[in-house]
């Protein structure tokens, strides 16, 4: 992109402080994102009830055009993403490298989403046509453009971490307002039931969702900042690593491999649910589009979700990232198991769904930390950071097995003969589904689940990247601190330069904060030492504040390493002398073994690493 094209106020940020200010983080953060992922949460949700449903699609060459499209259309979508990552690392203009696509996006999300919609009322192959053409628009270029520039702005944001994690908070709540509340809540039950199955409705309804998208996102683009592009400057001696030799290092380490088999069959177990959702809901488990059905299944089914995470990392903690998320595959399979057994007993369905979120908890709070195990087992394995490499193929698996699950559940709804609502009389008349319909139905949204349940669980077991974790990270910092002090450097623990640097941002912070001040009390005849000692005064509240809760804290931990030493003291002291002995034998036996998988890991790991050294040495 040209830089000369963004030059000049029109086009400048409304955020010109050094630090990260309230503006930007509820209107560039919180509020502007929302557009677009309402829109997007909507359409992931109903645009396959308008295909199938308002527009007849599901006969459409004989049932393979809603089985086809999809899976091509999700394909040019994942080169796409990986095409638009590249030219975003590679466009330098005045107002940074992923801002610019965010301004570009915005009206492009506001003309697709309503052509998605706007179909023509003309013969088959024009709205065929139009369908593919319009789909490929919003999902392979206007809502690429904007997710792959909108997910880049935290780490652009700032090098601060404090004001980082601050903002992507912000970010996260945007995301669940959209998809968690509206969507789950508010649409099925106020905004649906209103649109019928008139495609008049939905485009009125859909063109106002994708005229929102257009002045919040641009809302996003002038009260956000890329600092970091800003103070960056091309390191022309930096060792470029070749992406093959990347790629080949990921798709050859065993627990990628599993996670990457593991990211496919949730995902597309997940994809298929998420399809089946508001059709089980229409024709098996209550009445088409009653309003309070897919609401309730949202809601029961979804409580867990919001209260888990204060209950999953305790327990991940005790047990283990990987047997938690094992184990919670198990509830998972059962509760979907429970649905399946009684899919129309709303009663038995909505305690099925209940069980099976719980059991979900580990999978949507705790698994990607597993994820992060195995970017750092393969730089001790390589002595390569392998994350982006690593994040494209899944990035690729996640948009091309949404196709596959689009085309396949479609497949199923045309083979066993699915019948769409039709208007007749300006009512909207709901055709009694067969056996062979709900049955597909079913399976899709409760009954797949429940053997990828088990599957995922089994394939779980081979994913030990956890067990020696600690002591690869061991050898990590090992070599940090031999290439530093070969190059002439001090070394200094990443912990250490972690303080040091917040301690940095911290003083840059509030020296920026001074000279705005002063600037401000200057414009609007304010007292700057009475404004500067009252701020001083609420940071050194703020400070004594944060102490004393650190220091709770801190109590805390040391009460509950206490209580844990007295307990098995006390099991000890009731131990007869045999079963001590026996104790002991276990843990030697049980050490003996971690050491052993540890030796023949490190052999093979070592090996793997001088192979690397060799390869980049060529």
């Amino acid at each position: 992109m040209a830089a000369e094209k963004l030059r000049g106020r029109l086009f400048d940020s409304r955020i010109h402080s050094q630090n990260v200010t309230g503006k930007e983080r509820w209107l560039g953060y919180l509020l502007g994102p929302c557009g677009a992922l309402l829109l997007n949460a909507v359409l992931a949700t109903y645009l396959n009830v308008y295909y199938t449903d308002v527009l007849h699609l599901t006969t459409v060459w004989g049932g393979a055009f809603l089985v086809v499209f999809p899976l091509v259309s999700k394909v040019i979508d994942a080169i796409t993403n990986v095409v638009m990552g590249y030219i975003i690392d590679r466009t330098k203009t005045p107002q940074g490298k992923a801002r610019p696509w965010l301004l570009l996006s915005a009206p492009l999300l506001f003309v697709t989403g309503i052509l998605l919609f706007a179909v023509p009322r003309a013969g088959e192959t024009v709205q065929v046509i139009w369908v593919m053409l319009s789909y490929n628009l919003f999902y392979s270029f206007a809502y690429t453009i904007f997710n792959m520039s909108h997910n880049l702005m935290v780490p652009l944001s700032t090098r601060n971490t404090l004001q980082r994690g601050g903002l992507s908070v912000f970010n996260q709540i945007a995301t669940i307002m959209m998809s968690g509340i509206l969507v789950a809540l508010v649409f099925p039950m106020a905004i649906r039931p209103m649109m019928g199955v008139d495609a008049v409705n939905w485009i009125l309804v859909m063109g106002i969702l994708s005229a929102l998208a257009l002045p919040l996102t641009l809302l996003e683009y002038y009260f956000t900042k890329e600092r970091v592009t800003e103070e960056q400057a091309a390191n022309a001696s930096e060792k470029k690593i070749p992406f093959l030799l990347q790629l080949k290092i990921v798709l050859t380490d065993k627990y990628m491999l599993v996670m990457f088999v593991y990211f496919l069959i949730y995902t597309f177990a997940s994809s298929l649910k998420n399809l089946g959702l508001v059709y089980y809901c229409d024709n098996v488990l209550g009445t088409y589009n009653d309003g309070i059905t897919q609401t309730l299944v949202s809601v029961i089914g979804g409580i867990p979700m919001g209260i888990g995470i204060f209950a999953v990392w305790p327990l991940a903690k005790k047990i283990g990232k990987r047997n938690l998320t094992l184990i919670g595959f198990i509830l998972y399979a059962a509760g979907s198991a429970i649905c399946w057994m009684s899919p129309e007993n709303l009663v038995v369905v909505l305690t099925g769904q209940f069980i099976k979120n719980i059991g979900g908890l580990p999978c949507a709070y705790v698994f990607m930390a597993l994820f992060a195990d195995g970017l750092d087992h393969i730089e001790w394995k390589s002595g390569i950071r392998c994350d982006g490499t690593a994040m494209s193929v899944y990035n690729i698996i996640a948009v091309a097995i949404v196709g596959v699950a689009t085309s396949v559940f479609n497949a199923m709804l045309a083979s066993s003969g699915y019948a769409a609502p039709e208007i007749i009389d300006g009512v909207t008349v709901a055709y009694e589904q067969s056996a062979a319909v709900k049955n597909v139905i079913t399976f899709a949204f409760v009954g797949l689940e429940t053997i990828t349940g088990l599957i995922l669980a089994g394939l779980l077991v081979f994913l030990s990247v956890e067990k020696t974790i600690t002591r690869k990270h061991e050898i990590i910092r090992a070599r940090q601190k031999a290439e530093c002090e070969a190059r002439g450097e001090v070394w200094v623990a990443p912990e250490v330069q972690a303080i040091r640097d917040e301690e940095k941002f911290i003083a840059e912070s509030e020296e920026i904060f001074v000279k705005e001040l002063r600037e401000k009390c200057d414009r609007k005849g304010l007292d700057f030492a009475a404004e500067l000692e009252k701020h001083r005064s609420q940071m050194a509240a703020k400070r004594e504040k944060a102490q004393a809760k650190r220091l709770a804290a801190q109590k805390k931990a040391e009460g509950k390493a206490r209580i844990r030493e007295e307990k098995l003291a006390a099991r000890l002291r009731a131990m007869t002398p045999e079963q001590k002995k026996a104790r002991e034998e276990r843990e030697k036996a049980r050490a003996a073994r971690e050491d052993a998988f540890w030796q023949k890991e490190k052999a093979a790991g070592e090996a793997y690493y001088q192979k690397i050294r060799a390869e980049l040495e060529k």
